[in-house]
């Protein structure tokens, strides 16, 4: 497991990382160009896209990170939660 990686449970240490609070900051940003927000996370913190949004989403799940920016991690969490809904409305072919 990398420094990256959170860890859960009892082990888990308390508060947010550096890191951690560098994800949810970035997060507020605004990306204008595709591509342009999946270069920066490989620049700034030296990881894939996909793991990238591993983290994220575990990240926006943790009372940590609601309590550091409430309005971003609510709207991050509803964002995830329609994209769900439209991923199995998808599948089960029904339209929304």
């Amino acid at each position: 497991m990398g420094a990256a990686a959170r860890i859960t449970g009892a082990d888990a240490p308390q508060g947010l990382t550096e890191r951690d609070r560098q994800i949810i900051d970035f997060e507020r940003q605004w990306w204008k160009y595709a591509g342009a927000k999946e270069q920066a996370i490989k620049d700034l913190f030296d990881m894939s896209a996909t793991r990238y949004y591993q983290l994220l989403n575990q990240l926006i799940d943790s009372q940590e990170a609601l309590e550091h920016d409430p309005m971003l991690v609510k709207r991050l969490r509803r964002m995830r939660a329609q994209r769900q809904k439209s991923r199995s409305a998808r599948r089960l072919g029904v339209q929304l």
